[in-house]
């Protein structure tokens, strides 16, 4: 069973992928919009020391931007 989490804003195309991505692979994920929620983009940068979104947190794992290779490979570890 994956934990996947995907921070977000409004305007970001890329994240609008992203989430597109994870529907299309069946993989269920919680969403946090950063935008609306500045605890929350506050603890991102914190945790990862990145602003930029789409941020996926995927069983522990961090990937930052849209990248469906890596968003695989760690849904894939998850699911053993």
């Amino acid at each position: 069973m994956n934990t996947i989490t995907i921070y977000t804003t409004n305007t970001c195309p890329y994240c609008t992928q992203a989430k597109n991505f994870l529907n299309a692979q069946g993989l269920s994920y919680r969403e946090i919009n950063i935008q609306q929620n500045p605890d929350a983009m506050q603890k991102l940068v914190n945790e990862t020391g990145q602003l930029g979104v789409p941020q996926i947190n995927i069983n522990g794992n961090w990937v930052l931007g849209f990248d469906p290779q890596a968003i695989l490979t760690f849904a894939n570890q998850g699911s053993y």
